[in-house]
């Protein structure tokens, strides 16, 4: 039997072969923060940094207050294997009718990622018990993925939410597998049992292999922070053996497509090594962001100069002023008084026809709704409010119980990209020294 499937947040796929067929388990890794796409060795230019959050999809439900989402390549992979499924039922039991193919095909199919979602959601039960919180779940082409907030503050809170995920998978494939025996092998809830339970079996196996970000590579990464009392250390050494992973399972794909001519599998494996490889960097990446902002905040990088429009203005007047000053944020005042923020993202979602008829203060953003860091919030952390929120800039605002709150400042992507760029740099002519 051949299925296809990765699961894709910490998770990645093998083929476990049993009666005559293959299962695909699924990649597994979990978004943790900021993906950055850069080669921290050398020094980067304004293109090369590229800050991104994987699109979450379509939401589908919410378990334990977490959001589910479906991606839209989950619809291929989901295809894929229902028809593979659907084949090999056909080739497997003739006697039973097509309807009962392709029936049993989409049941499985069906259950397969419930077991994939069961998977990342052991993943987040854990994470939510050392109240770090889980923004989604989403399910795409290569599997799961989970997205949580921030990193493990220690060893054994990294150890245990890794380990839940093949735990999860361990414990279905028992489950399944009891059913099997249970059941005759040419029924269809024995041929059903029988693919989900070795198939969970096999997903568990392969996400414990030592290559970061698999769940094996953050246990690694685990023993190894807990052994050097350095999680960045330990996160190179993780990342590493993740490179390693990645190419074997490239090479074993070769292997596969030009000395078995198997390009079905080969190509398969090629692709989850493609994937591990770039998750692996993007870890990397992650870990020199942070070193590079360590022990900053927002007053640091804040611009003190805060551009301002009275809300009376036209958004033709508007988008003449940024085009003169090059601001593209601005607080909007109705005399001495803030009533919002304005941008460019804001007048642009304005059809152009309309800007001469409306003023500013019927497209800004209301002050109710602008989201405010302080001067000491950390400033990775506001980096990745910033993304989550899908903003460009953030006002800095003074002031505690026994004064009115105060705008100071503005913070904005490009002022944080500077410092990673100068980080960048300095660290590559240190490092050629």
């Amino acid at each position: 039997m051949r299925a296809h499937a990765v699961s894709g947040g910490t998770r990645n796929g093998l083929a476990h072969r049993f009666a005559g067929g293959e299962i695909r388990a699924s990649v597994d890794c979990e978004a943790r923060g900021i993906c950055l796409r850069l080669r921290p060795r050398r020094p980067l230019s304004r293109k090369r940094w590229s800050m991104s959050f994987r699109t979450a999809g379509f939401r589908i439900a919410k378990i334990l207050g977490i959001p589910i989402y479906l991606d839209a390549t989950w619809l291929l992979i989901f295809g894929l294997i229902t028809y593979t499924l659907a084949m090999n039922f056909g080739l497997q039991h003739p006697h039973w009718t097509p309807l009962q193919h392709w029936a049993l095909g989409i049941l499985t199919s069906v259950l397969f990622f419930a077991s994939v979602l069961f998977h990342e959601l052991a993943h987040s039960v854990v994470a939510l018990r050392y109240k770090i919180p889980v923004h989604s779940i989403t399910l795409f082409i290569f599997g799961g993925v989970a997205r949580i907030g921030r990193e493990p503050t220690k060893p054994l809170q990294e150890f245990n939410i890794a380990v839940a995920g093949p735990l999860a998978s361990f414990f279905l494939g028992v489950v399944f597998l009891a059913m099997m025996r249970l059941s005759s092998p040419d029924q269809m809830l024995g041929a059903l049992s029988s693919y989900l339970g070795w198939t969970n079996v096999a997903l568990g196996a392969f996400n414990l292999a030592p290559g970061f970000p698999l769940d094996g590579g953050r246990i690694f990464r685990a023993v190894i922070w807990g052994i050097t009392k350095d999680f960045s250390r330990a996160t190179l050494i993780a990342g590493s053996s993740g490179r390693v992973v990645a190419y074997a399972l490239m090479g074993i794909g070769g292997y596969l497509a030009f000395y078995k001519n198997d390009w079905y599998s080969g190509l398969w494996l090629g692709v989850i090594g493609l994937y591990l490889l770039n998750a692996a960097q993007q870890s990397i990446a992650q870990m020199t962001i942070r070193d590079a902002l360590a022990g900053l905040r927002a007053a640091d990088v804040m611009s003190h100069e805060v551009p301002t429009v009275e809300g009376h203005m036209s958004l033709e007047e508007y988008g003449a002023e940024v085009l003169r000053t090059g601001r593209r944020c601005h607080l909007v005042l109705s005399g001495d008084r803030l009533v919002g923020m304005m941008n460019v993202h804001t007048l642009n979602a304005v059809p152009r026809t309309e800007w001469a008829n409306n003023s500013i203060q019927s497209a800004m953003i209301p002050r109710d709704k602008i989201q405010w860091t302080s001067p000491d919030e950390p400033l990775l952390r506001l980096l990745e409010r910033l993304l989550t929120s899908d903003i460009n800039q953030m006002p800095v605002v003074s002031g505690g119980a026994d004064q009115a709150p105060q705008v100071i400042g503005m913070v904005t992507r490009d002022s944080i990209l500077r410092v990673m760029r100068t980080h960048s740099e300095l660290a590559s002519q240190l490092s050629s020294k």
